[in-house]
Formats: structure tokens, C-alpha cells, sequence
């Protein structure tokens, strides 16, 4: 391994003979000069230094405007600054200036070397610290994993999945992202296991270990906030997963303070005609098409599926509060409509409630080609977070929530059900009628390998209405993907690694919702 290489630049150079021995017993190359003009010229020499050192206070140019050079010709490098002074404006300068470290001479040798573990070793150490931690933590979730866990215990090994999977991704350690993304798949597997054992009867007879579903989430986590005072903004973003939830959390934390953090879990499938049709009625599919049944549309039938998601609230409202609630319903699938809303949030706050449904998987995609844009852009759960970030940091609704911030308000952010990243096939053989999503089918003559699938030939088992008398509802489990024989490989091909929604998984069936006030 290559010596680490600094430049130190002080004009008492021949007084630090004791710090530089030291440094260079434990095997660093340490190149002094003794003014801002000559380590300008030896960066120029050696542009691969590792990191500097430098005097705040020396003949000719002082550190801070050699800092701004060195800056000027490579802003990654760090840099240490070394002075006398302790003047707040002269700190507050060289730290805006993205130093490294400070240091307040005299400088002894242990902290000159905190300073090098510290910048030099930092991702290493992180990397190693992380590597160990989870692995004392791999064996404890391992077997909560196999304990015979309940809904709230399953959505507890979710988020420390979770929680393993943004440290692990924040220090680089591949090799244990190898790992962990075993263990999910353990889980996912045991989790299917469990949804098949568990989900006919929370639908038929719930109880108090039925968790709160789409169903009830908006009598469970949103009316009871509702207050004349205080407006609530509600939040949905669809396809919306927990880990995404965690990586816009600190941008959005800036202005509001997260009051409860929870979880939901998706009716299946976890798709937006049933799961957000679900929440906004306050009802299950099979009571929608009841009870209105010229607003339900069967998979197969043309027509929009989600067209009627306001006039649901409303009802769902209605039957909820004694006395009038002041409610409006947007509904985000473009751009412009986007733009509106950052327009027009503070009109919002006129209202008891608003309820603000945002496609942010079209906005982040443009809707038509979302699949092949995501495939490029998002090849696994890293970089989709990233993905995430990036887009909510930039995107209107977080220009709308930065207004409503500077006002008292409620916000919930939640969403319909999450994606799963797809990677197993299995062949399955349908009629004309048979659905197209990937994760679930429904159809009367479907054929598919059973032990691949939770399924249900009466859908009013599931809560689900019948397109005709002999459909058969499917769920894939895990991280199964259904494709038809006909050109198996070049769809195969085509969808795996791909986001997909509508079946069983953790991704998919646990969903947050986070209240949350403006600070």
C-alpha cells in the first residue's frame, strides 16, 4: 500500500521537527513548506497529495486565501487548518470554506494523528465498525426472522433490515450488502409463509392482532388528527416504500417534527386500483363495488380504475365526522399539476383536511416510460433511494410543503402499498381476460405453479370482488415475477431487476405513515 502523503505548510516549520517525526514512524511521507506560495507550487508538483496541512498565519499569503487556491485547483482535498488565532470570524471563514478539521496550536502529535484517522481512515474505520456491528446483529434477526412472528414483530425485523441496509450502503461495505440482501430474502421467504397463513383471516374475522389495513387506515392514522384548529395535509405517495421514506426523512425533518412513526399494511394486491381505492373509501374492494357499483371497474374492463378516489373520501368523511369537515382532494399525475400545488398550498391550509395524491413514480419517470427509465436509472434498492432523494429535494411538493411550514399544520405522508425489485420468474398460462400486472393475476382458466403463489378461488375470502363467477385471484410471492410461455426469455429478459408491485412481500405490504407538525 502506497504511504499516505501530506503537504504541511507552516512558517515555523523547523519548530514542528517533533510531530513530523512522529508522522513519519507511523509511515506517513510528510512534505513541509514554509509559506502559502510554496505549497500552492507543490500541489501544482503533486496534484495526489492526500491531505494538507496548513498555518492560518504566514508571510505573504495567509492560509485562508492559500486555502482558496488549493480550492480552486482541487476542491476534494482535505485540508487542515493549524492557527494561533482563535477568532470566531477567522474559524467561520475557513470552515465555510469546507475545511476538513480545525486545529488550535500547539498541536501535540495524538491529535494530529486523530486528525489523519479521522480523514484519512474515516471510511474504512465506518466501514469495519459497520461490518462487525451488523454482524453480531446478522444472528439476532436471523432468529426473530424464525420465531413465528406477529404482523408488528414483522414489521420490526423490516425496518432493522432496513436500518442495516442504509448504514451498510452509507460506508460502501459490498460484501455485507451481499449479505443482508440474503437475509431479506430469508425473511421475504418466511414472511410469504406467514401472509399465506394469516391474510384469509384477518379478512374474515379480525381481531386485535389484525394490523390496521387500507381499509381503516384513514379512521385509524388520519380522522383522529383531523382538528378545526389546526389544518392536516395528507400526504400519499404512491409506490412509496419504507427504505425511500428513510432517505427523505432528514430533508424533511428540517421543517417538521416527525410526532409518530408507523406502519400500515397493504390489502392485496398491492396495487393502486385496490389498495388506494381501499383507503380513500374506508372499505374492501368487495364492499366498493356494493356499494358503488357503477364506480368499480373489473381488471379487465376498460376504463380508469382510480377515477373515483374523491368522491370515495367524501363518502368515507361523511360517515366518519357528526359535523361538516372542510375536505379537498387533489390528485398529482403531471407536472403542471404540480406546479399548481406549490402555487396554491397556502389555500389549502383553508381547509380541515387536504388530501394530496402524488404519482411521484410518473413525476420521477415520466409516466409512459417508467419502466425502462427506472431499469436504467434504478438498477437496485441503492440507487433507487438515491433516486428518491434526489427527485423529492427537487420536486415541487417539497416547494408546497416549504411554504406550508412557515404555517401551524398537520402533515401525514403515507402511501398505497410499496415495489418489490423482481427477480425470479414463473411461467403461468392465462385466457384474453387474464389481468397484465406481474405480481398478481385474475382470470377464469389461469394455470401456474401453486407453491409460487397464495391463492384465492372465491375472492370474497380476500375482500375481492368477482369479475365472474369462476375467477381465480393469484398473488406472487417473495420476489417472483409471472410471464407467459410465449417469448419467456425475451421477457424474462426484460423484467427482471425491474420494480414491480401487486403481490406478497415486506417491500410491498409494509407501508409507513409518519404524522408529523410543523416546527
Amino acid at each position: 500500500m502506497d504511504k499516505i502523503k501530506i503537504l504541511w505548510a507552516d512558517d515555523e516549520i523547523d519548530l514542528l521537527k517533533p510531530q513530523l517525526m512522529f508522522l513519519q514512524n507511523k509511515g506517513y511521507e510528510v512534505i513541509t513548506v514554509s509559506n502559502g506560495y510554496d505549497a500552492i507550487e507543490e500541489l501544482e508538483k503533486d496534484p495526489e497529495m492526500d491531505v494538507i496541512f496548513l498555518d492560518e498565519s504566514m508571510p505573504g499569503i495567509s492560509g485562508l486565501e492559500t486555502l482558496a487556491k488549493i480550492k480552486e485547483k482541487n476542491g476534494a482535498i482535505p485540508v487542515v487548518m493549524i492557527t494561533k488565532n482563535e477568532a470566531e470570524h477567522v474559524m467561520e471563514e475557513a470552515i465555510g470554506s469546507q475545511i476538513a478539521d480545525y486545529l488550535i496550536k500547539p498541536v501535540n502529535p495524538n491529535q494530529i494523528l486523530l486528525t489523519l484517522k479521522k480523514i484519512i481512515d474515516n471510511k474504512r474505520l465506518v466501514r469495519e465498525k459497520t461490518s462487525s456491528d451488523y454482524q453480531i446483529d446478522f444472528r439476532q434477526i436471523s432468529l426473530d426472522i424464525n420465531s413465528g412472528p406477529d404482523f408488528k414483530e414483522w414489521a420490526e425485523i423490516y425496518k432493522k433490515i432496513i436500518n442495516w441496509e442504509l448504514k451498510l450502503d452509507s460506508s460502501q461495505t459490498t460484501q455485507m450488502m451481499e449479505i443482508i440482501a440474503m437475509q431479506k430474502s430469508e425473511a421475504n421467504n418466511e414472511f410469504s409463509k406467514f401472509i399465506v397463513k394469516k391474510y384469509p383471516k384477518w379478512i374474515k374475522s379480525p381481531d386485535e392482532d389484525t394490523p390496521i389495513m387500507s381499509n381503516n387506515l384513514m379512521r385509524a392514522k388520519v380522522f383522529p388528527h383531523v382538528q378545526e384548529t389546526v389544518p392536516t395535509i395528507m400526504l400519499l405517495l404512491d409506490n412509496f416504500r419504507y427504505d425511500q421514506w428513510k432517505v427523505i426523512e432528514p430533508i424533511i425533518t428540517e421543517l417538521f417534527k416527525v410526532e409518530e412513526e408507523d406502519i400500515f399494511c397493504s390489502i392485496l394486491p398491492t396495487s393502486t386500483q385496490y389498495s388506494r381505492n381501499s383507503i380513500f373509501s374506508g372499505l374492501m374492494p368487495i364492499d366498493i363495488q356494493k356499494r358503488f357499483p357503477k364506480m368499480w371497474v373489473q381488471d379487465h374492463e376498460e376504463g380508469g380504475k382510480n377515477q373515483f378516489e374523491a368522491e370515495f373520501l367524501d363518502d368515507q368523511v361523511k360517515r366518519t365526522f357528526r359535523k361538516p369537515v372542510k375536505t379537498e382532494y387533489i390528485k398529482v399525475t403531471n407536472v403542471a399539476v404540480a406546479k399548481q400545488i406549490q402555487d396554491n398550498v397556502l389555500n389549502y391550509l383553508n381547509n380541515d383536511l387536504t388530501v394530496i395524491v402524488y404519482n411521484f413514480i410518473d413525476m420521477m419517470s415520466h409516466a409512459r416510460t417508467e419502466m425502462e427509465v427506472l431499469k436504467e436509472l434504478a438498477s437496485d434498492e441503492t440507487a433507487y433511494r438515491s433516486l428518491t432523494r434526489s427527485w423529492f429535494l427537487h420536486s415541487p411538493i417539497w416547494a408546497a410543503l416549504q411554504k406550508a411550514a412557515e404555517h401551524k399544520i398537520k402533515l401525514i405522508v403515507t402511501t398505497d402499498h410499496g415495489t418489490i425489485r423482481v427477480k425470479t420468474p414463473s411461467k403461468m398460462v392465462g385466457d384474453r381476460d387474464t389481468t397484465t400486472n406481474l405480481r398478481y393475476k385474475v382470470g377464469r382458466n389461469i394455470q401456474y405453479d401453486a407453491k409460487d403463489v397464495l391463492e384465492f378461488r372465491n375472492p370474497d375470502e380476500a375482500g375481492l370482488p368477482k369479475p365472474n363467477v369462476s375467477s381465480t385471484f393469484i398473488f406472487a410471492k417473495e420476489d417472483i415475477y409471472f410471464l407467459y410461455p410465449n417469448n419467456y426469455n425475451y421477457y424474462n429478459n426484460y423484467y427482471r431487476n425491474t420494480f414491480q408491485h401487486g403481490g406478497i412481500s415486506l417491500e410491498e405490504m409494509i407501508c409507513p405513515v409518519i404524522r408529523m407538525s410543523s416546527r
